[in-house]
């Protein structure tokens, strides 16, 4: 069997190897319609994400309203309630931010620009929507502190927790200022 190579003599490349090229380049370029799949996947977590924090809320005020709080104990559990809700919300405004980044990245003909919610968000390009991910996943980061540190109190569990979740923020804000420059 002959491996068909690739010569490249003075610019002048063989009708198959241009047949090649060709077929290379359509698969490329259909390819990008691939990232449906993860717009789609995106935007339905994202909605059910919402909907869920929604019921979630929803739950939560009814039963405030029903059994009002007494106790600090309580006011302890509706807090660590909602800002595990918190939590919830920041992780499906992530999916939202990369479903409409993808689709404005490389779907859409329209420039990232165009679109009032990247540019709120500052993102014009997949490197500004990795950092602004990052940011997310700080202040997700700092939420789960919050609630390990009202639910566990003031030991050496919610310190070393603590600490290991300043150690990666702070990796994080030097990733970030390594990436802005």
């Amino acid at each position: 069997y002959k491996i068909p190579i690739l010569k490249f003599e003075c610019d002048k490349i063989s009708l198959f190897d241009k047949g090649l090229f060709f077929m290379i380049e359509k698969l490329f370029k259909n390819s990008r319609y691939l990232v449906f799949l993860t717009i789609m996947v995106s935007l339905v977590s994202s909605v059910t994400l919402y909907m869920a924090s929604l019921n979630i809320i929803f739950h939560i005020l009814s039963d405030f309203f029903t059994n009002p709080t007494v106790k600090p104990l309580d006011g302890q559990i509706l807090a660590v309630n909602l800002l595990k809700t918190l939590d919830i919300l920041l992780i499906a405004l992530s999916f939202q931010m990369i479903a409409i980044a993808n689709y404005r990245l490389f779907i859409s003909n329209k420039p990232a620009q165009e679109s009032r919610f990247l540019t709120v968000l500052g993102i014009k390009d997949f490197h500004d929507l990795k950092i602004n991910l990052m940011q997310v996943s700080m202040i997700i980061l700092v939420i789960l502190f919050l609630e390990q540190a009202v639910e566990g109190g003031a030991n050496i569990n919610t310190f070393l927790y603590g600490a290991s979740i300043a150690m990666v923020v702070i990796a994080m804000v030097w990733a970030i200022k390594s990436l802005r420059h």
